[in-house]
């Protein structure tokens, strides 16, 4: 499968508000908003980062829209972020995309959160360079609970 990243269109919104809608992968997710269908928050959210100075891709596989990876927040304490649906779980394709992303984006340090028992999303970031720094406790929307979560970091 060919992975490519693009920019984002508006008629990639309605696909990606699906994919974060998906019951398995918001559990794996864990630190998700508050209610993923909440519409009104979802357009406002990627209103909102659309317009900042983050960096934020749409991912295609062989053309299609398969999921989002981003970089934001302020430099020196930058992260990253991929979501990936779950069609294409277990085939390369956020190994593929973050690397695509890490090779546009040449800032460093970046860093990287999840939760500790997601271990494909922990692989995926250890195959693409980064190693765990911290663990942390928070609460995460999707689980309802209070979790482990590791952070990870990209050092050059």
């Amino acid at each position: 499968m060919h992975i490519a990243l693009r920019a984002v269109h508006d008629s990639d919104l309605p696909v990606f508000f699906r994919q974060m809608n998906d019951p398995e992968a918001l559990r794996m997710a864990a630190f998700t908003p508050a209610d993923p269908a909440d519409r009104d928050a979802f357009d406002e959210h990627w209103q909102k980062i659309r317009t900042s100075s983050d960096i934020v891709r749409t991912i295609l596989g062989d053309g299609d829209v398969v999921g989002s990876a981003a970089v934001y927040g302020e430099p020196g304490e930058r992260e990253v972020t991929y979501w990936i649906d779950r069609a294409y779980w277990g085939r390369g394709v956020a190994t593929a995309a973050l690397r695509a992303l890490l090779a546009e984006v040449r800032d460093r340090p970046l860093y990287a959160r999840a939760a500790a028992d997601n271990t494909r999303s922990r692989r995926v970031l250890e195959k693409c360079g980064f190693v765990t720094s911290a663990r942390a406790r928070g609460f995460a929307p999707a689980r309802g609970e209070v979790i482990d979560e590791v952070v990870l970091h990209l050092a050059e």
